[in-house]
């Protein structure tokens, strides 16, 4: 039972952090209908720059500063590449941001090379204890800082003139221009806000028990992909369902694989894709993603 209960604290943690990864797909999604496969190296990005930045002003200046990087890079890929493609089909959107993360990724593997990076944490590698059961304080702090960042997001995008304006874009996006929403705007603004999540995931993924960053910090975006789609890829609130069932699911997964060892070794790698398959074959739209009607 202490072995499940950690393994769930755990799976918790990953998922918390896969659902701020998973909410950057979506919002990006509702504000400028772009499926953007640039989050890998944004994720990559955020951690780099909180490192550097870190070495020169120390933990926290460097993380504020690193966040606001990531940010900005997504800012700059929103007006230089998505904006003048406004209105191209959405393959081709898809493809440009594949092609904006290849060579963001290809940058900034030249720039770690075969070194891991240490976030010098204050935390360092502590471990929190909820009587038997431990976690790294790493993983707890993630926690609750991501709950935190969903709960301000969510009640942003509730209550704000910005949050009200993407919804209004995303239910009719011709209607919301002709009442005076500028879509640009809010496109922009979702690209930064996608940006900065990815920034303080990224934070807490390369912390313990992960030795530092290195180019595989990539491939947690991989995992995170399958939590937005299997919510629905324009549902908020199924990003961070989708980003817990995910992390819990991973985190079970690894933590057995003794047990599950006649279904290959490194099953839990491919875990995610595996559920998202199974709940995408019963709601094709996703667990609370919108059904499209056609009148055929």
């Amino acid at each position: 039972m202490t072995q499940f209960l950690s393994l769930l604290l755990n799976g918790i943690s990953l998922g918390t952090m896969y659902a701020l990864i998973a909410l950057g797909f979506v919002i990006i999604f509702k504000a400028s209908e772009v499926v953007s496969f640039t989050h890998g190296s944004l994720l990559l990005l955020g951690a780099y720059s909180i490192v550097r930045f870190a070495d020169l002003w120390g933990f926290w200046a460097g993380t504020l500063a690193g966040v606001v990087l990531t940010g900005l890079v997504a800012l700059v890929i929103e007006r230089l590449v998505i904006n003048p493609l406004r209105g191209a089909p959405v393959i081709s959107l898809a493809i440009v941001t594949i092609g904006v993360d290849i060579i963001l990724l290809t940058d900034l593997t030249r720039r770690i090379g075969s070194d891991i990076l240490n976030v010098p944490h204050p935390w360092g590698g502590q471990v929190f204890r909820i009587g038997s059961v431990g976690i790294s304080l790493n993983r707890a702090l993630a926690i609750l800082v991501a709950a935190v960042l969903i709960t301000a997001f969510f009640l942003a995008f509730k209550y704000s003139s910005w949050g009200v304006a993407m919804r209004a874009s995303a239910e009719d996006g011709e209607a919301a221009a002709l009442m005076g929403i500028r879509q640009g705007r809010v496109s922009m603004v979702a690209w930064v806000v996608a940006g900065a999540l990815a920034a303080v995931a990224a934070l807490f993924l390369v912390g313990a028990p992960t030795p530092g960053v290195s180019p595989a910090v990539y491939t947690v975006a991989l995992g995170a992909f399958p939590a937005a789609i299997l919510g629905g890829l324009d549902s908020t609130g199924g990003a961070l369902v989708g980003g817990l069932l995910i992390g819990i699911t991973e985190s079970l997964a690894a933590g057995y694989q003794g047990q599950l060892l006649f279904l290959g070794r490194g099953f839990s790698a491919v875990i995610p894709y595996i559920v998202m398959l199974v709940v995408l074959l019963v709601r094709p739209s996703g667990l609370f993603g919108t059904k499209e009607l056609t009148r055929v």
